[in-house]
């Protein structure tokens, strides 16, 4: 990078980071940068446009029918069983999403292929239409041939091209958050387009019932066979069961256990048994009672005696002979006394009467006595028998424990081989009830309008899309264009000044000789020859604005002069072909004409092209003068129309050692012998890039004029050859613009918009 160590230029400074922009200046540097790239802009976006245009213009009119899906879960809740608690589970997002993906599927559109027979239709197996169609089947075709794709004409490679077609024609989306699916079909035919939109979604449907019939059936016979294995598992348990109780004597009586049962009827006979004996032992004692009392003479009461016995018929009847004997007797007594024979008769028969009383009562004791035994052996007997069902029942009860498991897993195979008869019934059910989820809420009808191309929406992608590209190029331009173009840039990447813009004078750039000229034999010799170019525009066009640019170096070398003094004046550039010999020639030209005495050195040793335009002839030059071999007044050509004088280099062959030359010390006498014969001395050097002669001229050059090419000269190289000569940075006059298209350079400088054109410059005679 060039390094800077001249005084300070009128250069404003780069802005720090710190420092925003205003929006002024955002504004400036927006309309600086689309007056720069106006062409750029213009020219993009009139081309997105045009090809917007031919899109428009080209692409086949299609319709687009509209059906509209929506998934239903209601519908199966007639024929499905309740949720808990009644609640309906919601179809969540993802099974909608899944539903959309199933009607994008190849079987749902292979299904409408093969129901519509649409590889028959020249819509989705024949030629594409449309500039775009052409062009993408004419590589695609291309493609197939140069790699061997199959016969194109084959029903595979037919079905697949309009599978490929139908699938890029249908649109699938699920509208919002809701559960309706909206399908769009396009197609050149208004009628086609509904057809094939409701085909969609009948096809799903259809693809939909048959899943579910295919599911239940695969169900179905799963659940048959493992009805089959749960039924064989839950007979091998019941079998198990029975098994297990005939090994351990366990008898089932109506759901109780024979040893329960006999537990039980044992302990209610042996409850009655102990209250038999009770009763027959209370009876007995009763009897005997009365019997011991009158074995010892004791009265007793008749009445009791024979209500213990008033079951008994022979101690009812001899009671009430009793009591009609005492009732006699009391009768008697009364009326006759006791000793009456009738009343002792009476009390003898009496007496007689309760022998047979007791006799009777003994005999009943005798009956009660063995009902005693009876019921005692019966209540010890039951005893033994409850004693041994206990005993037996401990047995019973371990087993029973193992009799529960095995039950208890026969009850678990029942329930399963029931639940699974229930649901394979079900699912028998299902696959005769064509049930689906989805149903059909708007049905397609042809549409009245074309729905593509959009002429709005491709209008207003092209326009924004050509703004977005045209800005994008411009910009891409703007940071790729690394070349001078204004002054401003000379002075931010130079700090130096531009002391003229030369413009690009169309027509007038050749170096073609005047024939005239050439034939001329009244002109003396050594007569600088005529040439049709820009080296004689000061001369012809005096007020063109090229020749006011060199009056402008003119000035500035000038006004360097009251500084320091500058009568040797260098023209160099980095490059060749940058014009620095036209200006140089141009320059003391019109210095020249203005009455100076200039002469004109040709010190491009390396490739004299001055030399050969204006002295093809000559023999004798710069390195004759150098080498004493001849005079200066010898060699020196003229121009007798501008009294320009020309030293040329006249070298015959390529020569080598150029910069030690230019740098001797003959050169330097020569360069002194200059300034005293001539007011200005302007020198023609070689480029700076390429070669070195330049900084050899340091000591011979009061001031450097450095022609840079106007939208050509990168700014690097610039930078890289003035950095490698500080000699030649040091002492450069300024910087000139060449070849600079002024129409083109208004875009990047305003105020050279209206330069030279403007009414008011015309006054002064400034032509074209």
């Amino acid at each position: 990078m060039l390094q800077i160590d001249k005084p300070a230029q009128s250069v404003a400074e780069p802005a720090s980071a710190a420092d925003v922009a205003s929006p002024a200046e955002l504004y400036a540097a927006y309309i600086a940068f689309v007056r720069r790239q106006f062409p750029v802009l213009v020219f993009v976006m009139l081309l997105v446009l045009a090809l917007a245009a031919v899109y428009l213009l080209t692409a086949q009119s299609r319709y687009t029918g509209e059906a509209v899906l929506v998934i239903d879960t209601h519908r199966l809740n007639l024929f499905q069983q309740q949720t808990p608690l009644g609640v309906d589970v919601p179809v969540d997002t993802a099974i909608i999403d899944s539903q959309v993906e199933i009607l994008k599927s190849e079987n749902i559109a292979l299904s409408v292929i093969k129901d519509l027979h649409l590889i028959d239709d020249p819509e989705f197996t024949g030629p594409s239409t449309g500039l775009v169609g052409v062009i993408l089947d004419f590589f695609v075709n291309l493609y197939s041939s140069l790699f061997g794709q199959g016969d194109p004409n084959s029903e595979f490679a037919r079905t697949r091209k309009a599978l490929e077609r139908f699938e890029k024609r249908l649109t699938i989306k699920r509208v919002g958050l809701t559960y309706v699916i909206d399908i769009d079909f396009e197609s050149v035919s208004a009628r086609r387009a509904a057809e094939i939109a409701n085909a969609v979604a009948d096809a799903y449907v259809v693809d939909a019932l048959e899943a579910k019939y295919q599911a239940t059936k695969r169900a179905a016979i799963w659940l048959q066979d493992r009805l089959k294995e749960l039924r064989a598992q839950a007979t091998a348990a019941d079998r198990a069961v029975v098994d297990f109780k005939a090994r351990n004597n366990i008898v089932d009586t109506g759901g109780r256990l024979l040893n329960e049962q006999q537990l039980a009827e044992l302990n209610s006979a042996l409850v009655m048994a102990r209250a038999q004996t009770a009763e027959t032992q209370a009876k007995l004692n009763r009897v005997q009672d009365i019997l011991q009392a009158e074995n010892r003479n004791q009265s007793f009461d008749q009445t009791a005696t024979v209500t213990d016995t008033l079951h008994d018929d022979v101690i009812t009847r001899l009671r009430q002979q009793y009591l009609d004997l005492s009732a006699r007797e009391s009768d008697w007594s009364a009326r006759y006394g006791r000793g009456h024979l009738a009343a002792v008769n009476l009390r003898n028969q009496m007496q007689e009467i309760r022998k047979s009383i007791d006799d009777e009562l003994r005999r009943i004791a005798q009956t009660y006595k063995s009902d005693y035994e009876i019921a005692k052996s019966r209540e010890e007997a039951v005893q033994k028998g409850l004693d041994d069902i206990v005993a037996q029942s401990k047995d019973t009860n371990q087993a029973q424990i193992t009799l529960h498991e095995l039950d208890s897993t026969a009850q678990s195979y029942r329930a399963l081989a029931d639940n699974f008869l229930q649901q394979y019934m079900m699912s028998v059910q299902q696959q005769s009830l064509p049930v689906t989820e989805s149903r059909l809420i708007t049905q397609a009808t042809p549409p009245i309008r074309t729905s593509h191309p959009k002429v709005l929406l491709v209008l207003a992608i092209a326009v924004a899309g050509g703004l977005f590209l045209s800005v994008g190029i411009g910009m891409l331009r703007d940071f790729s264009d690394r070349v001078f173009r204004t002054s401003s840039q000379i002075a931010a990447h130079l700090a130096t000044d531009c002391i003229a813009v030369l413009p690009f004078v169309r027509g007038t750039n050749g170096w073609r000789a005047d024939p005239s000229a050439t034939v001329d034999d009244s002109l003396p010799p050594r007569t600088i020859l005529r040439c049709e170019g820009l080296m004689w525009h000061t001369i012809d066009s005096p007020f063109s604005r090229f020749t006011e640019a060199i009056r402008s170096i003119k000035v500035a070398a000038d006004l360097y002069a009251v500084s320091k003094p500058n009568k040797v004046l260098a023209v160099t550039s980095s490059l060749p072909n940058e014009g620095k010999s036209t200006v140089a020639m141009a320059l003391a030209h019109l210095i020249a004409q203005g009455g100076s005495r200039s002469i004109l050195v040709d010190a491009d040793l390396r490739n004299p092209s001055l030399s050969r335009k204006l002295a093809p002839a000559a023999d004798r030059g710069l390195l004759d003068l150098i080498s004493a071999k001849a005079a200066l007044e010898d060699v020196v050509w003229s121009d007798p129309l501008s009294n320009l004088h020309f030293l040329p280099a006249a070298v015959e062959t390529r020569l080598a050692q150029a910069s030690e030359v230019l740098g001797s010390t003959a050169t330097r006498r020569l360069f002194e012998h200059l300034r005293e014969a001539f007011e200005y001395v302007i020198v023609d050097l070689s480029p700076l890039a390429p070669v070195v002669d330049v900084r050899a001229t340091a000591h011979l050059i009061d001031s450097y004029v450095f022609v840079v090419e106007w939208g050509r000269t990168k700014i690097d190289v610039v930078q890289h050859a003035l950095g490698a000569a500080t000699g030649v940075y040091d002492n450069m006059l300024g910087v000139v613009l060449n070849k600079a298209d002024i129409r083109v350079l208004s875009r990047y400088e305003s105020y050279r918009s209206g330069y030279y054109y403007n009414r008011y410059y015309s006054r002064y005679g400034y032509t074209e």
